[in-house]
């Protein structure tokens, strides 16, 4: 049988300008919308500003080579009274390093109010295009509490920002005060003493480390109780389907273990917290493990359900303590610690579930790193992530990041974790 090679037609003069055409329209259509916005000035010399905006301290930083690239720091949260305290971003001699600019706020004031602080930046956002120029693009960088800033000035804002870097972040906003009250009322369970019930928050200290602990024992050292709390913890932490533990939530659950545990006012109306005023446990599903004296039908029908103050989490009346929706329209990288009790990674499970109910979850990129604080990141690790969100943003190459749904999650953050601790269940044994 005879072989014949077929020949594809020489093209014509006519047919190569048919196909740059079609070229050139492919690359308009997918063009990023920030592309052509013009480089700033890079022969200028470099800006260290600082000053007070609106009650709020503030800084200002741009380098001699500036590249119009804008990184905008949401600091966490501050105790006490009076406005806050202005701080850097972690990775601020890496940004201007890379020829970015960054601005930060201490805020207007302290403690947990998302919803003054976000309006805080987006004025010293304005005040910058003002005084120095328009970015090329604004990233929204922030951590723990500055990661719901972050995520809700994606979501309610999205004109003014075009990527966001939150770490060990409330990504799930409200889902906070969610996860720490569906905690206290589960210690009240378990623990037989109806701390919920206390008048005021002396009341409720005194029942915790009189009647409480002795009832559950703490983390090493459990009662039979407390082996029960300890079940229902770890998965409201982010446990697993197939019941394994997150590494190092234990060591990470140490150090939160009783203050994790909220006094909240039984008169909702005067009670100055967002944070409590609008989280409820209604919705939460309880987890346990089994053989332990206690089913997961018992513990739910039992457990004591809490209720939000009216219209604290309404969309319209208070957007930003409102249950996030997911509806990223810009992209949005996260780090987390997988022993983080303060911030647990559940919300980063959360949140991804939003976003794929929204069908948004392929501009969210996750990443996790095998550690039992918060916020403890290595430079390395939040310098690459932001690192990969530029070149997101600037040339549409998605980062890699993890499944924080996946059935297994013993092995995940290993290709984050520089160096595995001695406690990681992990970690090489000599």
């Amino acid at each position: 049988m005879s072989r014949h090679r077929w020949k594809s037609p020489r093209p014509t003069r006519r047919h190569a300008l048919v196909t740059l055409f079609a070229v050139a329209c492919v690359l308009g259509a997918f063009r990023l919308p920030w592309s052509d916005a013009p480089r700033a000035e890079s022969d200028r010399a470099a800006i260290s500003r600082s000053g007070v905006l609106g009650g709020a301290s503030y800084l200002i930083e741009v380098p001699a080579n500036w590249q119009g690239g804008l990184v905008v720091f949401a600091h966490g949260i501050q105790r006490g009274s009076g406005s806050g305290a202005v701080t850097a971003p972690p990775i601020n001699a890496h940004i201007l390093d890379a020829g970015h600019a960054w601005i930060a706020s201490g805020y207007r004031a302290r403690e947990y109010q998302p919803h003054l602080f976000i309006e805080d930046l987006i004025a010293l956002r304005e005040l910058f295009l003002r005084e120095i120029g328009t970015p090329r693009w604004v990233v929204i960088y922030g951590r723990s509490m500055g990661g719901h800033i972050v995520v809700a000035s994606l979501e309610l804002h999205p004109e003014l920002y075009q990527g966001g870097l939150a770490e060990c972040g409330l990504v799930d906003g409200i889902g906070i005060g969610d996860y720490l009250m569906a905690y206290t009322a589960a210690a009240e369970l378990i623990s037989g003493v109806p701390i919920l019930d206390a008048p005021d928050r002396d009341a409720f200290a005194r029942l915790v480390a009189e009647r409480v602990v002795p009832a559950l024992g703490m983390p090493g050292s459990y009662t039979e109780r407390g082996r029960r709390f300890d079940s229902v913890v770890k998965y409201l932490m982010g446990g697993d389907q197939m019941g394994h533990d997150l590494p190092l939530r234990l060591e990470g659950l140490r150090s939160r273990y009783l203050l994790n545990m909220l006094y909240r006012a039984h008169d909702l109306d005067n009670e100055p917290n967002p944070g409590l005023r609008g989280a409820s446990t209604a919705h939460i599903r309880y987890r346990i493990d089994p053989g332990l004296g206690l089913t997961e039908d018992e513990l739910n029908a039992r457990v004591r359900r809490l209720q939000p103050a009216k219209d604290s989490r309404s969309p319209t009346v208070n957007p930003v303590y409102a249950e996030r929706t997911g509806r990223l329209q810009a992209p949005l990288l996260t780090l987390h610690e997988t022993g983080d009790a303060w911030v647990p990674l559940s919300l980063e499970q959360s949140y991804r579930r939003r976003t794929i109910a929204a069908g948004t979850d392929r501009l969210l990129v996750q990443r996790v790193t095998r550690a039992p604080g918060h916020c403890g990141f290595e430079t390395s690790v939040s310098a690459r992530a932001f690192d990969d969100l530029v070149a997101w943003i600037e040339r549409g190459v998605r980062p890699v990041g993890e499944d924080v749904l996946a059935p297994d999650l013993s092995r995940i953050g290993l290709r984050w974790t520089p160096i595995l601790l001695l406690e990681d269940p992990l970690a090489p044994r000599r």
